[in-house]
């Protein structure tokens, strides 16, 4: 007689607790988890079990779908998010979620396209009805005047984005600049004078002489001419600029941890300084600094002849 071969199946899994384990995956991995991480982990659960605990979990805004270069991605949902994407679609919480990823730098539309791998048409309706919802907000970028930026409306862009405190709308404020320009110096210069008319030794002098960035931070925050909210970094900006004139020289000491305008244990010290002797017409000629010297040449599209600067430098 034959033996008859009966195949047992498994018992059908809880759907509550394949729910609750495919959860605690996404715990485990808070970037994401694949298909694959899933069947790995319950290999006995069949793919239509997998697929209708995943759905379900997605239409109670509990896990959010993201696309990668290896495929589909599902992340565990930030509770505040899914308090705010309540009522929206898939492809509005996709698009919601692509843009939160950008960060405070933003993200171009053509990138969320790419993506997200939505139509265009249907972008663009989302990401209105997105601002509209006051989720999200366009940000123009310096880097390309033309263009927006998309990011969640709470956060502050990038300076990389509105060009930090030397940028108004787009435009270079380079009076503003100008004028930060001259009162560092102005700084600088009456703690020199100041040093020189104490009468002390010259070695006394020359370190009282000395300012951190943050004592010219303080200066210029206390004079009040600032519109926007300055920082250190911006002034140490500032500061190179006048190095590179001439007019300033800087220093880097050791400082104690915890030290006012001290970073990592140290500290710059900057000081204003007088050239010994006036530099030579030759030297402030543009040609010195020109990052296309090497491609000037008389009849070609770069020469002498029909070069700006030079033309400035000789009427100058």
């Amino acid at each position: 007689m034959a033996e008859v071969k009966v195949k047992v199946q498994p018992p059908d899994a809880d759907p509550v607790e394949i729910e609750n384990r495919i959860i605690e995956l996404c715990h485990q991995f808070p970037h994401g988890i694949t298909d694959q991480v899933i069947q790995n982990e319950m290999p006995h659960i069949e793919a239509q079990q997998r697929a209708v605990a995943i759905n379900r979990l997605l239409s109670m805004g509990q896990l959010d779908l993201l696309r990668s270069n290896t495929g589909l991605l599902y992340r565990i949902k930030d509770s505040q998010n899914a308090s705010k994407m309540k009522g929206s679609d898939n492809q509005e919480k996709l698009v919601y979620q692509i843009i939160e990823d950008a960060g405070n730098k933003g993200i171009w539309s053509r990138d969320i396209r790419y993506k997200s791998n939505l139509p265009l048409t249907e972008i663009n309706k989302i990401l209105k009805n997105l601002e509209s919802k006051k989720l999200i907000k366009a940000v123009k970028s310096v880097a390309a005047s033309k263009k927006k930026v998309y990011m969640l409306y709470n956060l502050q862009p990038d300076r990389s984005v509105t060009g930090g405190a030397w940028y108004s709308d787009q435009d270079f404020e380079s009076e503003f600049v100008e004028v930060l320009n001259q009162q560092c110096f102005k700084f600088l210069q009456t703690k020199a004078e100041t040093a020189r008319e104490s009468k002390q030794n010259p070695v006394i002098q020359r370190n009282s002489s000395f300012a951190s960035s943050h004592e010219v931070w303080k200066y210029i925050c206390e004079l009040g001419i600032s519109k926007v909210e300055l920082s250190m970094e911006d002034i140490e900006t500032i500061l190179n600029t006048l190095i590179y004139d001439g007019k300033v020289e800087m220093t880097i000491i050791a400082a104690k941890e915890g030290t006012v305008g001290s970073v990592d244990g140290h500290m710059k010290l900057y000081r204003a300084v007088n050239p010994i002797i006036p530099p030579t017409g030759l030297v402030r000629a543009p040609c010195g600094l020109c990052p296309v010297f090497d491609d000037c040449h008389e009849g070609g599209e770069i020469s002498p002849s029909n070069c700006i600067y030079m033309t400035e430098w000789l009427e100058f």
